[in-house]
């Protein structure tokens, strides 16, 4: 095996694994496909090329490609990115990182996805925040699935009909699958969410949950002054789908008394990149942190008094008892959720409001 030169195992360590495994060969790996589905000949691949060789393929590759004007909309809009990010989150240490498995040498990636649910927390107005969702449709899904689980026996949700068209379209294909009956509040034409319509729908008992947006799809604020009180006394959660640049100046989900705020923070300076990487944010009052999908830091003290960070909560991960996860979706997005980090840092309150 000496021409993988960077592969660690010798012929006696392969050997023993396969030992191990009662296998004779490698070959015997691939036991279970059908030959005629084999290559049968060696990979066709270019020769080896210098550093400089492959640099320079790349710079070429990369020139065919035109930059052109993103017109998707529908809460995807380019936003300046502070040069101070890209700096930062390109050393190696934050690139190369994934999961925080072992806190002895995690504590600085447990340290800034502590630090970036306080601030989503802080943002929201809510108590928990996870670290954290693909985007903030699945986010939204995730919201969804919540509701039904807090309820145990009701598995019917109400959507208004001014939340995003792509997010009820995700919401539509979970509750499909999970079996989850997915009605549709409709829009007044105002352009706002039909509040009789709710009530009526609410009335009849069964739902478990209500998710509404703000801003919502056409830009309306709307105002959702008694909403929580009406869900709440029907026996429903409440949910926001929220824009997060714009609760710095607006009605917090937390001040509106909503159990669960998710929603994407591609608006926290992120760009626009041919479909992502986006960033599903997902918080909620400290009543349902339980039935919270996803990772959550949290914050203790040594043997020796100093502060650290740990993963708390991980029953609901996928690697510690699998049957009982609360989602499937258990990798935080590292790398988005400290570029949200470092830009609510750089902007502070203030620069959030401004």
């Amino acid at each position: 095996m000496a021409y993988h030169h960077y592969f660690p195992h010798t012929d006696e360590d392969v050997a023993a694994m396969l030992a191990r495994c009662g296998m004779t060969s490698l070959d015997r790996l691939y036991d279970d496909i059908p030959e005629e589905l084999l290559l049968g000949r060696e990979y066709n691949l270019p020769a080896a090329k210098s550093e400089k060789e492959v640099r320079d393929l790349f710079a070429s590759l990369g020139a065919e490609n035109h930059t052109l004007t993103c017109f998707a909309g529908a809460g995807y809009y380019d936003h300046y990115t502070p040069a101070a990010i890209p700096s930062i989150l390109s050393r190696s240490e934050f690139l190369t990182a994934y999961t925080p498995y072992q806190p002895e040498i995690s504590q600085g990636t447990l340290q800034y996805i502590f630090e970036y649910q306080t601030m989503m927390a802080a943002l929201t107005g809510m108590e928990v925040s996870n670290a954290s969702m693909y985007d903030g449709a699945t986010a939204a899904a995730e919201a969804m699935l919540m509701m039904v689980a807090s309820s145990r026996k009701r598995n019917r949700v109400l959507v208004s009909a001014t939340v995003l068209p792509q997010v009820r379209a995700v919401m539509a294909t979970y509750a499909h699958y999970h079996g989850i009956v997915l009605d549709e509040v409709p829009a007044t034409e105002g352009g706002v969410t039909n509040r009789e319509a709710l009530s009526m729908m609410l009335a009849q008992g069964d739902v478990a949950g209500v998710l509404v947006a703000t801003p919502n799809r056409f830009g309306i604020l709307e105002d959702y002054t008694g909403l929580a009180d009406e869900a709440h006394s029907a026996k429903a959660l409440l949910a926001m789908y929220a824009n997060p640049s714009a609760l710095s100046v607006i009605k917090t989900p937390g001040e509106w008394d909503a159990d669960i705020a998710c929603g994407d923070a591609q608006p926290l300076g992120m760009p626009l990149n041919y479909g992502g990487p986006y960033l599903g944010f997902l918080c909620c009052k400290k009543a349902h942190i339980r039935k919270l999908p996803g990772r959550i830091v949290g914050a203790t003290v040594d043997g020796n008094g100093q502060r650290v960070f740990v993963l708390t909560l991980q029953a609901r991960e996928q690697h510690i008892r699998r049957e009982k996860a609360t989602s499937n979706i258990c990798s935080n997005q590292g790398l988005m959720a400290l570029f949200a980090t470092v830009y609510l840092s750089l902007m502070g309150p203030d620069g959030m409001r401004e």
